[in-house]
């Protein structure tokens, strides 16, 4: 009974979240200061989200900085998603072994 009340809680809250803006901005938001800032939330958030996730999922801080040294530079030469994630859990892996 009490997994149902949860589950019932969630979905109320998550119903919430995406409600509750349509409801207070009716009209379209014209400043672009506004605008801007909207715009880059999403990326702020998840960036909130991924570092502080990638620098603990080693549980050794050099491996953890070499894998992101080697996403990053990957990234920044626009490289499929997939070669940038198995190059930076290779060199992570190879980090772990040599330290």
């Amino acid at each position: 009974m009490t997994m149902i009340l949860y589950i019932a809680v969630m979905a109320g809250v998550t119903y919430l979240i995406r409600m509750i803006p349509f409801t207070l901005f009716k009209k379209k938001i014209k400043s672009r200061f506004i605008q801007s800032v909207l715009y880059y939330i999403p990326y702020a958030v998840l960036s909130a989200m991924t570092f502080p996730a990638i620098f603990y999922s080693t549980g050794n801080t050099v491996t953890a900085v070499a894998g992101t040294v080697v996403a990053v530079v990957l990234a920044y030469f626009r490289l499929p998603l997939t070669v940038v994630a198995l190059s930076a859990c290779g060199v992570a892996l190879v980090a772990g072994f040599i330290t």
